[in-house]
């Protein structure tokens, strides 16, 4: 059974790369359009590829002094597992920034013709980025049980996955923001121009920006949920004594998922002349086949070697993760009173923006918060009637339930930053007003998958997190958390504490840097100079990389000094505090920034005064205030509770 279980994992990985193989083929099939627009791309190309090369660079030093960390605590095996898993999520983000950045030239070349083959090639594109994330993920989890046949070893992997993705997730958020913020104070506020005008000397900088961040970040930061929910439920069997099947039950559910991604995604066709409407309900047709195929798979699947409670566990993440992405659009499109509230608070100015869209934040978290609750508990209740420890399987396997389509899910997420700079492209090209009427339509729908993408994110962060408590819980052997002992109530709060601090520092970061920009942008309009893209590129980068280390070791050091100061149970307080407090504050940052950006797209197509009016400026210092919500500080935050749980599993050892 192990053989074959390991077998089919091993296998349905490499279909996945070979799929990933032939999308980016297809893209690079697709013409590049016209000289102009690929010297513009190839400056988006090269400042992103350049960015990449600098963060690695530095993540580089970090992984080999972890993993000389970890070898000489933990042991040798244990550190090569860490380093492969640095290794995938760096691969990963490659492949995705690569494709990304040959495909934007590429959508804006197809809408200069049509609106849907220009979809295609964005969404083949963001297939690409999901692909190899499954992949690679599942590939580097089944050889290394395979290898070591123990998934204490193999936490290394998850935890070298998490090290790259805070840092990828944190530098790139801190290089968008800077670069966008600069771009839309500047030219959209001070002088009146268009968003991609080229005149703007931030504007190739700010199309990089979408690469670092929403490819790249994003894709690391999926990457780590992927394979942490995969080893915290192996763990989970493993801890409890179950029989094998029970144990690799998560690789096969994984495999299934990866199978239903790739073919929902020849469900996702739209017609020559769609509109974005049309295009969402093919985004939708994809997705939603997947999610039908991998419920009826995964039944298969457990009806064959488990219980079926644990079916319906399974079901119980994926239906989670369905509802929180629809909360999220509800709560940020503008086709929902909430944001079109928000682009109405801004007729009175921008703070009543920035007061609408913090209360929406806010407000949006019972949603989330609910349905995560509910997921917990209905996981465990199908599961439980084979006893507690099953139970807390149960309450895993929903966390890989709601990963399983993985594959497709982020193929529309990753899709939204290649539409972007296709709009960016074709803009700076002066490719005319209909091709920028297509590409807008993709944007939109861009923005719209994006925000959905982001609620998934979090979703599944807070139950991958939890998978991880539990199973720091089973590996120190602490079958209950007395809250009201003080060292236990003071490893809750300053748990709590630990995402506000981080979320200071990120926005802090961006702040300092988009300053910077601000100041850049503002000099080069006053010289009256030809645009130095480059310089501005330069400032975003030396900010991210400089200001993404202090956050990403105070992740790394907080839960080691927690355990070794006040012990096991007080870090597993420490832990659960961080969980619920990063949990609603990366929703309601990141469904206020989403929610201030739809708004000010609302008016820019011609509502409440249309662009250059004064609610459009408004909404504008609104959106600017919602980007390192939404692209630095909110996604960051499902990392830090994954980093931090991970840590504390990989180093128990040492705090029992």
């Amino acid at each position: 059974m192990m053989e074959l279980a390991l077998l089919i994992g091993v296998n349905i990985a490499l279909l996945a790369l070979l799929f990933v193989v032939f999308l980016a083929a297809r893209v690079l099939r697709s013409p590049k359009g016209t000289e102009k627009m690929n010297s513009i791309a190839a400056l988006i190309r090269r400042g992103a590829m350049a960015f990449l090369r600098r963060e690695y660079k530095v993540l580089l030093l970090f992984v080999i002094a972890l993993f000389i960390i970890v070898s000489l605590k933990i042991g040798i095996e244990t550190g090569l597992a860490f380093i492969t898993g640095a290794v995938c999520s760096a691969v990963a983000g490659y492949i995705g920034m690569r494709i990304a950045t040959e495909a934007n030239v590429r959508t804006a070349s197809a809408a200069r013709n049509s609106l849907s083959r220009a979809f295609n090639i964005a969404f083949s594109s963001g297939a690409t980025m999901g692909l190899s994330v499954v992949g690679l993920g599942l590939l580097g989890v089944a050889v290394l049980f395979a290898v070591f046949r123990s998934t204490d070893i193999i936490f290394g992997f998850s935890l070298g996955a998490s090290s790259i993705a805070l840092f990828a997730r944190v530098g790139g958020g801190i290089y968008t923001k800077a670069a966008d913020v600069g771009a839309d104070l500047v030219g959209k506020v001070e002088k009146g121009i268009p968003e991609d005008d080229p005149r703007n000397p931030a504007v190739i900088a700010d199309n990089v920006g979408d690469n670092v961040g929403d490819v790249a970040g994003m894709g690391a930061d999926l990457f780590e949920s992927y394979v942490g929910s995969i080893i915290a439920s192996m763990a989970l069997a493993f801890a409890a004594g179950f029989d094998m099947r029970l144990i690799l039950l998560p690789i096969l559910i994984a495999a299934a998922g990866i199978v239903s991604s790739i073919i929902g995604f020849f469900f996702v066709r739209s017609g020559e002349q769609a509109s974005s409407g049309a295009l969402l309900a093919a985004l939708r047709k994809g997705t939603f086949t997947a999610t039908a195929l991998m419920i009826i798979v995964s039944f298969l699947i457990i009806r064959a070697v488990a219980e079926i409670g644990y079916f319906y566990s399974v079901v119980s993440g994926l239906v989670a993760g369905v509802i929180i992405g629809l909360s999220t659009e509800y709560y940020t499109s503008d086709k929902y009173r909430h944001t079109r509230a928000i682009a109405n608070a801004s007729k009175t100015g921008a703070a009543t923006n920035i007061i609408r869209g913090i209360s929406l934040g806010m407000e949006s978290i019972a949603i989330p918060g609910v349905i995560v609750g509910a997921a917990i508990l209905a996981s465990f209740y199908f599961s439980s009637s084979l006893g507690f420890a099953a139970g807390v399987f149960g309450v895993g396997l929903a966390a890989v339930g709601m990963l399983s389509t993985l594959g497709i899910t982020l193929a529309t997420d990753a899709y939204g930053p290649v539409a972007d700079n296709a709009g960016g492209i074709a803009e700076m090209s002066g490719l005319g007003a209909e091709v920028r009427k297509r590409t807008d339509a993709l944007d939109a729908l861009g923005n719209t998958t994006a925000a959905t993408g982001k609620g998934f994110a979090i979703g599944s962060a807070a139950l991958t997190a939890i998978a991880f408590v539990t199973a720091f819980s089973q590996v120190t052997g602490i079958s209950s958390v007395n809250i009201i002992e003080p060292r236990v109530m003071v490893g809750l709060i300053i748990g709590g504490v630990m995402p506000f601090l981080f979320s200071s520092m990120t926005m802090k970061a961006v702040g300092t840097a988009a300053a910077s920009m601000v100041e850049e942008v503002r000099r080069q309009f006053r010289s009256k100079q030809e645009p130095d893209y480059e310089r501005c590129i330069d400032i975003s980068t030396k900010a991210a990389i400089s200001k993404m280390i202090l956050p990403g070791l105070a992740a790394v050091i907080a839960p080691v000094v927690i355990g070794l100061a006040l012990g096991a149970a007080p870090l597993a307080g420490f832990l659960i505090g961080a969980t619920v407090t990063g949990f609603m504050l990366a929703v309601m940052m990141a469904n206020a920034g989403g929610a201030w950006d739809n708004a000010k797209k609302f008016i820019e197509a011609g509502h409440l005064g249309g662009k250059g009016s004064e609610p459009h400026k408004a909404a504008v210092v609104g959106d600017t205030v919602g980007d390192p919500f939404k692209d630095t500080s909110g996604p960051s935050l499902n990392i830090l509770i994954k980093l931090m749980s991970i840590i504390a599993l990989v180093f128990a050892p040492m705090f029992v």
